[in-house]
């Protein structure tokens, strides 16, 4: 998966949106207002933090070499995944997703309703 395929995969979920809220090339996609990935446009390697519940980034970690404890984060909730690695794209689009639930599960019930019917 490339920079454009993890961009397109993203923006297809309800509610997300992307900015540059640092500098110029580090890319922060939000569900909500609120982060669930950050990937840096000017990396040597494609590389993406994502949220993680703590439990499964142990065993991410454990299992792949290619999930690491979060760069610049919080390495309790967050792992920095390479996306050049040996990761197979579905799972890459498995931890995603799960990036972008753990996020959606701490939002208001209001705005989880908004996310599941946007028309209403």
């Amino acid at each position: 998966m490339n920079i454009e395929q993890f961009r397109e995969f993203c923006l297809g979920k309800n509610g997300v949106t992307e900015d540059f809220p640092f500098d110029e090339v580090t890319l922060c996609v939000r569900v909500a207002g609120k982060i669930f990935a950050i990937t840096g446009l000017d990396s040597e390697r494609f590389q993406v933090n994502l949220k993680c519940d703590p439990d499964y980034s142990i065993e991410l970690r454990e299992q792949h070499p290619e999930v690491q404890p979060g760069w610049h984060m919080n390495k309790k909730h967050w792992n920095t995944v390479d996306f050049e690695g040996a990761l197979d794209e579905g799972m890459l689009r498995s931890l995603i997703d799960h990036s972008y639930e753990q996020v959606v599960k701490t939002l208001k019930k209001s705005e989880r309703t908004q996310l599941e019917h946007p028309d209403g």
